[in-house]
């Protein structure tokens, strides 16, 4: 039997609810109806997508991959019933968001554009910080939502999280260095290189942990926050850099050319993820925001 709208709707308001008993009071309906529905939901997945704790439920692993599929289908229904009457994406409001710097210069843009194309009539307000603090305002309800980079193992049990994208590290390299003739650079190879470091959104942790990891200390010829500058610095040969894949452009702004490959060590990648405080309602705002970030990844490809 394939699920129906009505299930994909509980099962998504379960999880944003935190448990069936507050799903079932916001849809206005009994704890037994939502309780079965998302059974039933379950039995035809063949996987089960919430498990129990003492505070309520929480989506299992496929629970939270599933949850976007469930979120872009009915966005996407919700769409065609108001294209088929002609209708424009009604919702006003504010929405207060909150992004760390390496989403404020390389996914907040598009990210944006693509909200205000379905949502024009709410008022957007941004916060760029680290990713402590926009934890900090979330669970103070300062913020509705974030979309903030994780760092490899950052977990919060105050939060509600959805990756939105993965974008694993590559090497930096100036024209004509001797590594590019190799598709995957070990780190180990550049231990004698100097190295310039992007303090932001814990990159240049990474990088240190795994140098710590391999047993190998490269001398670092500089240290900032700004990837152009990071760019500029490799493509005229101060240095090696190590970076995620969505902040990489082949031309610094001097128009010098930058070369990238691959990292033969297992070097975890980086998370771009929506956050929320976990057990509290999204406001309509909030919901349509995270429905657009969820999609985003795959209109792109």
């Amino acid at each position: 039997m394939a699920f129906s709208l009505r299930q994909l709707q509980y099962f998504v308001a379960i999880v944003e609810r935190g448990s069936i008993s507050s799903a079932a009071q916001a849809l206005s309906i009994s704890q037994s109806t939502v309780t079965e529905a998302l059974r039933g939901l379950e039995i035809d997945l063949g996987f089960p997508l919430v498990e129990r704790h003492a505070r309520g439920v929480a989506p299992t692993l496929k629970g939270h991959q599933f949850l976007a599929h469930a979120r872009r289908i009915l966005a996407d229904v919700a769409d065609a019933r108001r294209a088929i009457r002609g209708e424009s994406a009604v919702l006003k409001g504010q929405l207060a968001l909150g992004v760390t710097p390496l989403v404020a210069g390389y996914v907040l843009a598009d990210l944006l554009a693509r909200f205000r194309r379905a949502f024009p009539d709410v008022d957007v307000q941004t916060v760029e910080d680290n990713g402590d603090y926009l934890e900090h305002l979330l669970v103070g309800g300062e913020l509705d939502v974030a979309v903030m980079v994780l760092a490899p193992g950052r977990s919060s049990s105050a939060l509600q999280i959805e990756v939105v994208e993965i974008s694993p590290y590559r090497v930096w390299l100036p024209l004509g260095h001797a590594a590019t003739a190799e598709e995957r650079v070990s780190l180990r190879d550049l231990a004698a290189e100097p190295h310039v470091l992007l303090t932001i959104d814990e990159i240049a942790e990474a990088s240190e942990v795994v140098w710590r990891r391999l047993g190998i200390r490269p001398p670092v010829a500089f240290r900032t926050r700004s990837v152009e500058a990071v760019r500029s610095l490799v493509a005229t040969g101060t240095g090696v850099a190590i970076l995620p894949d969505l902040t990489y452009r082949p031309w610094s702004l001097e128009g010098d050319k930058i070369e990238a490959r691959g990292v033969a060590e297992d070097l975890p990648a980086i998370q771009v993820a929506t956050a929320w405080r976990r057990g509290s309602p999204l406001s309509a705002a909030a919901a349509g925001f995270v429905s657009v970030a969820a999609t985003r990844q795959a209109a792109r490809r």
